[in-house]
């Protein structure tokens, strides 16, 4: 795999060094006082970079509300230690409270024995960052698997399960949210239940763009995460949510905060034009998705049955 970061500029190839450095420090903190075997000879085994900064095609204009991410693989040497909350929480607070790193980290966490199998799977996902993907630091002897390519039929067979499962629940949020949205007898409450509802909406289309065209998902409920990850397959879903103005950018923000505050504090609120916007962004979120995985599909079958 390679590692040369040569086509970055010093700026993001400080700022990769400088997130590696706290991942390994928290990391070694997480583990430091364990007794099992197991998480006391826990080791990170890789850290790789992929998506837009590993394939040279970023953005970088946080002026305009358009910033790609760093994503970062990590790859750990047992299941246990690919728990978020408890080994990964620390380091991802530190990453995005530190003045020095520039840009949104996004952290994905696996054994080497997921990702193996995956690539052995066929699932594109996994491929992409096996041929794309930067080796910000690996230990010996730990190498990737060769992909063996998933059959054109069950990938379609795959993807098209995917697409019918997901869209229908996608329905389902919208639906939801929206008799709550229209509620007049106790607004308040109805409209943090109604954005709660649309937080689950467009995750659950951010997860069907994903599965459909990558047949993988990471697992995360952060919306900002998954559209990240999705519009950087695919940039006609940056249009669901409008970044031209700090109006625009606070109605994504409402909304990924709803998944936990809007069911948790009491200092949560939406107002109704907030709530409005959301909403229509979250509808034209579902619509792009659909129309981008049913050609996606088109694509599949063609090659499936030609």
């Amino acid at each position: 795999m390679r590692s040369d970061l040569d086509h970055l500029p010093d700026k993001q190839q400080g700022e990769l060094a400088h997130v590696i450095g706290i991942l390994r420090q928290e990391f070694g903190r997480a583990i430091a006082t364990a007794t099992q075997p197991w998480k006391k000879n826990g080791k990170i085994l890789k850290v790789i970079l992929f998506g837009s900064y590993a394939r040279d095609d970023w953005v970088d204009e946080p002026e305009n509300g358009y910033q790609s991410d760093f994503d970062l693989l990590i790859i750990v040497s047992h299941e246990d230690l690919t728990d978020i909350a408890d080994y990964w929480y620390v380091a991802e607070d530190r990453i995005l409270h530190d003045g020095a790193i520039g840009r949104p980290v996004n952290i994905i966490v696996h054994t080497l024995h997921e990702v193996n199998q995956a690539l052995e799977r066929g699932e594109y996902f996994w491929i992409d960052i096996a041929r794309d993907g930067l080796a910000l630091y690996e230990l010996p002897n730990h190498a990737l698997t060769a992909p063996k390519p998933l059959t054109a039929t069950d990938a379609y067979d795959m993807a098209s399960r995917y697409f019918d499962e997901k869209l229908g629940d996608i329905d389902v949020w919208i639906e939801t949210a929206e008799g709550q949205r229209v509620r007049t007898d106790d607004p308040v409450r109805y409209r943090k239940h109604a954005a709660f509802n649309c937080h689950q909406a467009a995750e659950t289309a951010y997860i069907c763009y994903l599965l459909v065209r990558t047949l993988y998902f990471p697992r995360s409920h952060n919306i900002k995460f998954l559209r990240s990850l999705s519009e950087d397959k695919d940039h006609r879903l940056i249009d669901a949510w409008p970044r031209a103005t700090r109006a625009d950018r606070r109605y994504f923000e409402l909304i990924k905060r709803a998944y936990v505050e809007a069911r948790y504090s009491a200092s949560y609120e939406i107002s109704v034009e907030e709530l409005n916007a959301a909403s229509s962004s979250v509808k034209r979120l579902r619509d792009i998705v659909e129309q981008i995985c049913r050609e996606r599909l088109d694509e599949l079958r063609a090659e499936a049955f030609e």
